[in-house]
Formats: structure tokens, C-alpha cells, sequence
């Protein structure tokens, strides 16, 4: 029996382009492929011609020979005969669905680049470096190319040859029931080259251990958990492929003094029992240098000073955050004798006037007499 015109096979004209034949073929490979119909229908015949005129028609060279001598002309090229098998399979989702997922593969291409993995690094600062900024240098472990061999990985002299695998590709297409599924290559790692006289100093990886020294500029008023990312810095890329990044995270000691929460800084100030009762003066220590305290008499402890301005900017803020300076009353220890009779003397004057001297405590004492009087 007679071949029939490919043109006519896919219903398309002589002059149609090549995305016209695509579309042909995708619609007659979807309307009879034998998975969507029944045994002795004639799906799988027309498939199989349909999947024989599109081999043909999408090579340029192919459907040059076709359109000057005919079938005569391909002398078998076409490999239509062949039956339908695994290469079938592959060729309809690597050439025409994989148009619809977003590319099916690397069809003729050359071996798979490798961008260069991202590395961390975690730099401790002071305080008042993270406030100020910085300017560090560390020393990061990472891959870098082999200067040996360039980064080919192949011994001076010598180059990495063709995967006969993958053919270069660095890709294999596996055929799972209706799906073309494709996958790095197992004997060249998706490099498409392999390497029979290896580099002596990267052993054919192209890339060696090597620890670099990086300048580090911190900003100022960087904060715990902060990334700097440094591009391009990271490891080495395989294949000619480009390196990846270094991120630089911070992490900021803790301070005797002070406890940061964003722009702004706290810090407990002691106070003697006296300076609290008469009020006075106390130097208080900011990252800008000592400023000098009033502390109001009777004040008590726990209450918190605000001193605008004197906490830190942020790298997201030009605003500088304030100082919170919470008080600290300090209860004497170690009396002597002499001070243990004068304080019971002050004490027992105190209580003599009541309320007035210790309001916090009146107040407290009759809620709790209130409280045992509901229950009671």
C-alpha cells in the first residue's frame, strides 16, 4: 500500500511552518493516541502516520529531501517503520507538549550549567560595632575553580571528552507508560563531558577547598539577625556556571549594660536608698558618652526615665530610637551596729506618720484587709 502525502497525513498545506505542523501533530497525537482508544479502531495506525509525516516534516533537511524526491528521497530517514516505541514517546513530549510545560528538555544543547552554592557565615559583634558599623575581614572555608586545570578538571594536556551516555546533553530521557521523563544523566552528573586523565590537584571536580579572606563592610546600626549578602561570593560554579552568594549573618554579643529592642536601648540604673528618698543626681552611661541622671525624691523603684535620642539608628530608620533607664533601689547590706540602730530609729519614725511616708504601703495593706474580710 502507498504512503499517503505527509502534507495530507496532517492536514496542512506544503508552505505551512513549522509551528503549523507542530499544532497539526499535537492535535492528531491527542485525538488518537491508542492510550485514549480502543484496540482495533484504527487509532494506533493513524497515530503511528501521523507521528512518521511529523518526524519528517519538522527536520528542515528531511522535508527539503520530501518535497524534491518524495518518499523515495528519504531513503528510510524518516524511521516511521520502526514501530511505536519509547523514542515515540519521547518525541512527542520533548517536541510538541513540552511547548505547554514550559520547554521538555535541552534538545541539542550542550552540557547542564551548575550556578555555585550559597554560603553562610555567621560574624559576632560588639554592641557598639553593630551601632557604629564596621569595617571586618573572615576567613570563609568554600570551593573555588582549580587554577591547575581552569576548572576542567581534566590533567594539563588533556580534555574531557563527550558523555557517549547522554551524547552532551547531559540528560536522559526515561520512558514511564505515557510520560517522557528526563533526568540528569548517571554517568557524567549532568556535566555532559566525562573525564578519563583527572587533574591531580582537584581530582577531576574542578573545584578545590580553599579558604579566603573578605572584606566586610557592616553598616551602621545593624541588629541581631541581619544578612549582608555579598554576590558572587559564594562557591564556585561547575561548568562554566556562575558562583553563588555569601550571606553574612549577624549576631550581636550581649552587653553589661545595655539590651537593645530595635532602635532603642534599656538599662537598669542603681540608686541608693537615700539619693531615692532626697532625690540627687546619678551619671548614667550612653553609647555617646556619660549624661547626668536627676533622680526626683521619693522616687521608687522600678520607674523608668526616658531619654530621648540617646539609642541607635537603624539600617531601616534614619530615626534615632531613645534610652530607657529603669531605677534600681538599692537595700544596705553589711550595717554595723551604729547604722542598724539608726535605721530602726528612722524606721520607727516613719511609721509614726502613717500613710504619708509609705502610700504604697497603706494602700496595699488595706487591700489586703479587704480581700481576708470577702473571703472571711
Amino acid at each position: 500500500m502507498a504512503k499517503r502525502d505527509y502534507y495530507e497525513v496532517l492536514g496542512v498545506s506544503k508552505s505551512a511552518s513549522a509551528d503549523e505542523i507542530k499544532k497539526a501533530y499535537r492535535r492528531l497525537a491527542m485525538k488518537h493516541h491508542p492510550d485514549r482508544n480502543k484496540d482495533g479502531d484504527g487509532s494506533e495506525a493513524r497515530f503511528k502516520e501521523a507521528k512518521e509525516a511529523y518526524e519528517v516534516l519538522k527536520d528542515a533537511d528531511k522535508r527539503a529531501a520530501y518535497d524534491r524526491y518524495g518518499h523515495e528521497g528519504l531513503s528510510g530517514a524518516a524511521g516511521g517503520a520502526g514501530g511505536f516505541g519509547a523514542e515515540g514517546f519521547g518525541d512527542i513530549f520533548g517536541d510538541v507538549f513540552g511547548d505547554i510545560f514550559g520547554g521538555g528538555g535541552r534538545r541539542g544543547g550542550g552540557p547542564q550549567v551548575f550556578r555555585g552554592a550559597d554560603l553562610g557565615y555567621e560574624l559576632k559583634l560588639d554592641l557598639e560595632k553593630a551601632v557604629a558599623g564596621d569595617n571586618v575581614k573572615i576567613d570563609v572555608p568554600t570551593q573555588v575553580g582549580c587554577e591547575t586545570c581552569s576548572g576542567s578538571g581534566a590533567k594539563k594536556g588533556s580534555e574531557p571528552v563527550q558523555c557517549s551516555t547522554c551524547g552532551g546533553v547531559g540528560q536522559v530521557r526515561m520512558q514511564q507508560g505515557f510520560f517522557s521523563i528526563q533526568q540528569t544523566c548517571p554517568a557524567c552528573k549532568g556535566a555532559g563531558t566525562t573525564i578519563s586523565d583527572p587533574c591531580n590537584d582537584c581530582h577531576g571536580r574542578g573545584r578545590i577547598r580553599k579558604t579566603r579572606t573578605l572584606a566586610v563592610k557592616v553598616p551602621p546600626g545593624v541588629d541581631d539577625g541581619d544578612r549582608i549578602r555579598l554576590s558572587g561570593e559564594g562557591e564556585a560554579g561547575r561548568n562554566g556556571g556562575p558562583p553563588g552568594d555569601l550571606y553574612v549573618e549577624i549576631r550581636v554579643n550581649p552587653h553589661k549594660l545595655f539590651e537593645r529592642d530595635g532602635a532603642n536601648l534599656s538599662c537598669e540604673v542603681p540608686v541608693s536608698m537615700a539619693a531615692a528618698t532626697l532625690g540627687g543626681e546619678v551619671e548614667l552611661p550612653t553609647l555617646d558618652g556619660n549624661v547626668a541622671l536627676k533622680i526626683p525624691s521619693g522616687t521608687q523603684s522600678g520607674k523608668v526615665f526616658r531619654l530621648r535620642g540617646k539609642g541607635v539608628r537603624t539600617v531601616r530608620d534614619a530615626r534615632v530610637g531613645d534610652l530607657f533607664a529603669q531605677v534600681a533601689v538599692e537595700t544596705p547590706v553589711n550595717l554595723t551596729a551604729e547604722q542598724r540602730e539608726l535605721l530602726e530609729q528612722f524606721d520607727a519614725s516613719l511609721r509614726s506618720g502613717g500613710e504619708k511616708h509609705s502610700p504604697r504601703a497603706g494602700g496595699w495593706l488595706d487591700t489586703v484587709k479587704r480581700f481576708f474580710e470577702r473571703i472571711g
